[in-house]
């Protein structure tokens, strides 16, 4: 057996033994890595916050640059692919700090107990541009339990004709659930597309006709 030598101590020790005795802790990680988020934060160094929440459609991944909520993904999107995509388009100084996103968990918790009818985070609309973002900024006025049809949400907008262009724009829409592009239908009443998959469209749904 491989033996190290302990001066200190007088006696020796596996080597093994050692490394366990010295490994960190999972309470040491967690320490370390709420330093470095807090150093980040403090220094100016953190391009994106995220974290995930659990929710009735699954767990969510929630992002956040320092001007306010930039991302909401479906598990279904794959997060490394977001995480990914937001590197590129927004910093490459993405990290998991759940405590900088509390705000839009808390309030996306009371949404989906049926506490919550409005959201009033800070949003960083950056991902949305052109007329995909006069979408977005539109879909809010949408009202909780409510719903619109593809052709009255572009008719509203100023562009009538533009029916799957506004398809397109909730089909892409970097907030869902706080930016409700579930509350767009089809002209027949049937649901349509939506990132979370059309299970989470209906749930969604089916929450804020029951509040």
């Amino acid at each position: 057996m491989t033996r190290t030598h302990d001066n200190t101590l007088g006696s020796s020790w596996p080597a093994d033994d050692l490394e366990a005795r010295f490994a960190p802790t999972a309470e040491d990680l967690t320490g370390l890595h709420r330093l470095l988020e807090v150093r980040a934060e403090q220094e100016g160094l953190l391009d994106v916050a995220y974290r995930t929440v659990d929710s009735p459609v699954g767990v969510l991944l929630l992002a956040a640059t320092p001007v306010g909520l930039v991302r909401v993904a479906y598990e279904r999107e794959g997060f490394d692919a977001v995480l990914e995509a937001l590197t590129t388009r927004l910093g490459p100084r993405v990290l998991r700090a759940p405590r900088r996103l509390d705000a839009a968990a808390n309030q996306l918790d009371e949404y989906f107990t049926g506490t919550r009818t409005v959201f009033d985070v800070a949003l960083d609309r950056s991902l949305s541009s052109g007329f995909r973002g006069q979408v977005h900024a539109f879909l809010p006025q949408i009202g909780y339990g409510s719903t619109a049809s593809y052709q009255e949400v572009a008719a509203l907008v100023g562009s009538p004709r533009a029916v799957r262009a506004v398809g397109s724009a909730c089909a892409t829409n970097p907030l869902p659930v706080v930016v409700p592009c579930h509350r767009v239908l089809r002209s027949d009443g049937s649901l349509g597309g939506y990132l979370g998959g059309p299970e989470a469209k209906q749930a969604l749904l089916t929450l804020e006709r029951a509040g």
